[in-house]
């Protein structure tokens, strides 16, 4: 290896060293299209009775949406809420272990039982809007898989890549990279996923710590993690089903929870 090899080489892990020093425990998941497309999906499958009590509480503020309110809980983020985001589990297993993987609730998968047992509650339509506004994000985050990745890579925050000429980590481009990049765009992603939303509806039962496990299987497969660190045309490629699967998955889910929890029992 010549000298300006070697020095191109100590130079993007120098790079790659400071990103990983400076990138967050946490990102947003899916960016905010991806939170929008879900609640919007998500809407479409509502009970009649269900959105007739989600346009009662959403009247609680001015022209607040399903969709507008999908990323109300990033920018609400605080040093208390933003492990309720994300859970991380060890690499030798994707076993959720509530007193290892969320201590005290202090996980998304805490966060969502918590935020549906308030919603489906006789609280005030103040705090059940809350609620609302919390399972609409958390939802969609336990869907992202990076979102129940590893400990030791803070969910691909740390796993730093070259995308497109452009440095990063693999959980940022999770969240929004991979719509951004697609060749139809956002819009083009949300028609296809409503074309296949007419579909039989998600028939599994409402349990967010098996959707956990299942983000975290699909972080284990061989082809998830760029071996070199270098992302190409072929990885968008290669993982476009299943960001579409796990997007229409999380809209389901999150129709499903919404329906059980609007209407009161």
């Amino acid at each position: 290896m010549n000298r300006l090899n070697r020095f191109r080489s100590r130079l993007f892990a120098l790079l790659c060293l400071t990103a990983a020093a400076l990138a967050p425990t946490s990102a947003s998941a899916w960016g905010r299209e991806g939170h929008e497309i879900v609640a919007e999906l998500a809407e479409r499958k509502l009970t009649a009775e269900a959105k007739v009590e989600l346009r009662r509480l959403l009247a609680l503020e001015l022209e607040l949406t399903l969709a507008t309110a999908s990323t109300w809980a990033d920018a609400h983020r605080s040093a208390t809420t933003a492990p309720w985001h994300y859970v991380n589990f060890p690499r030798d297993s994707c076993r959720y272990d509530q007193a290892r993987d969320c201590p005290g609730g202090q996980c998304v998968v805490g966060a969502i039982e918590r935020q549906t047992r308030v919603l489906g509650s006789a609280a005030s339509d103040e705090e059940r809007l809350k609620a609302l506004k919390y399972l609409i994000h958390f939802v969609a985050d336990v869907h992202q898989p990076l979102h129940a990745g590893y400990v030791d890579d803070k969910g691909g925050n740390t796993f730093q890549i070259q995308a497109f000429g452009r440095g990063t980590n693999l959980h940022a481009w999770w969240d929004t990279g991979l719509i951004e990049r697609r060749v139809n765009g956002p819009q083009g992603l949300r028609a296809e996923l409503a074309a296949e939303l007419k579909g039989n509806g998600w028939s599994r039962p409402l349990a967010p710590a098996q959707w956990a496990e299942e983000s975290c299987r699909i972080v284990q497969r061989d082809d998830f993690y760029p071996s070199t660190h270098k992302m190409g045309i072929e990885y968008p490629q290669t993982q476009d089903a299943t960001l579409k699967s796990r997007l229409l998955a999380a809209s389901r889910r999150l129709a499903a929870v919404l329906n059980d929890s609007l209407v009161p029992k």
